[in-house]
Parts: C-alpha cells; structure tokens; sequence
C-alpha cells in the first residue's frame, strides 16, 4: 500500500510504502546558508514526525547547494543536527534551485 500525505496536484510531502518514508525537497527560510540549513532541518525532522519516522531513521540524504563553496557552512549545521551513531549515507551537488534567494535543498528518505 502507498500512503500519500499533503498531497496536492504536483506532489506529495510525504509517501510512505514497505516501511520507508520518502519526503520532497526541503528548503528553508534565512540570509545565510547556515540560516537556511538549520531552517530546512526542522521542516524535515517536523516531515518525520508527522510520517512516524525521526532523524535517527534517515537511510539516505541528498543535499543541493546553489553555491558548492557553501559546503563547509552547510557541514557544520548538518554535523551538529546528526544524530550520533546515525549518519545516513550522503551526497551533496551544486544546482540552481526553484528560487534565487534559496541555497540549500534537502531530500530525505528514511524507515518508518
């Protein structure tokens, strides 16, 4: 079975199936990289939660940069909003995103 949640005409927020929890991009709101890292991660861990699944069940993220040299900045959020011993596995780009003003996107697939 395939749960759909906040689902509108071009997508869902949340699609559960066979115990894993795949949520759509996640931006977030602020001037800095930092800003909007640490803004996209709350929006994630509140998707989580709201599917019955949290930060410690990510099996797999996918970061995007409009700026690759935003690495360092993003890595120290992300770093310190990993649950020890619960790193998924990762992999970050740079892309041009939906706005001009946002820097970072993440894509989180997890267990329920």
């Amino acid at each position: 079975m395939i749960e759909r949640i906040e689902t509108n005409q071009r997508m869902s927020r949340i699609v559960k199936h066979n115990g894993v929890v795949y949520l759509c991009g996640q931006v977030g709101e602020g001037e800095t990289v930092a800003d909007q890292t640490r803004d996209c991660l709350s929006r994630v861990e509140a998707l989580l939660e709201k599917a019955g699944s949290s930060p410690e069940r990510i099996l797999q993220a996918i970061v995007w940069l409009t700026d690759i040299n935003d690495f360092a900045e993003m890595n120290e959020v992300w770093d310190a909003w990993v649950p020890e011993g619960h790193a998924p596995a990762r992999a970050c780009g740079e892309a041009r995103l939906a706005r001009a003003d946002l820097r970072v996107e993440i894509i989180v697939t997890a267990a329920c």
